[in-house]
């Protein structure tokens, strides 16, 4: 299934956030989602060792490869769609990585501010 066309958190059309790995809910590479994503995994954050090292602390393994899933683990510097929630509770700890805003889902402004993840903003520009 194909999601709708999608805005980011800048109002703007949603932009692929990686497709090595492949990332997503649909795995498409962009963080769409729909009612089923209970998860809301809709920020592109680039992980860092921080956050994924707080994630596994947490029962979240987003390091080891699991093939079933389609999911060859993550290391420092992917990008990834990371749930909402988990990205706010990363906020708290001092530990959220930093997120690409053009492909971060607007829906990610239920959990978190603008501000917020303006403050830890990515780009590759530059």
């Amino acid at each position: 299934m194909t999601p709708k066309p999608a805005k980011n958190v800048l109002g703007t059309d949603l932009v692929p956030c990686s497709y090595d790995p492949l990332t997503g809910w649909y795995r498409d590479g962009c963080c769409h989602t729909d009612e089923n994503d209970h998860g809301s995994h809709v920020i592109c954050a680039r992980v860092t060792v921080e956050f994924l090292n707080f994630q596994f602390e947490r029962g979240n393994d987003l390091i080891t490869p699991r093939p079933e899933m389609r999911f060859r683990g993550l290391k420092p510097g992917d990008r990834w769609c990371v749930c909402a929630l988990r990205w706010a509770e990363a906020l708290r700890a001092g530990c959220a990585p930093p997120v690409v805003l053009e492909a971060t889902h607007e829906r990610a402004l239920h959990h978190v501010t603008l501000e917020q993840l303006q403050q830890h903003a990515w780009s590759a520009v530059g």
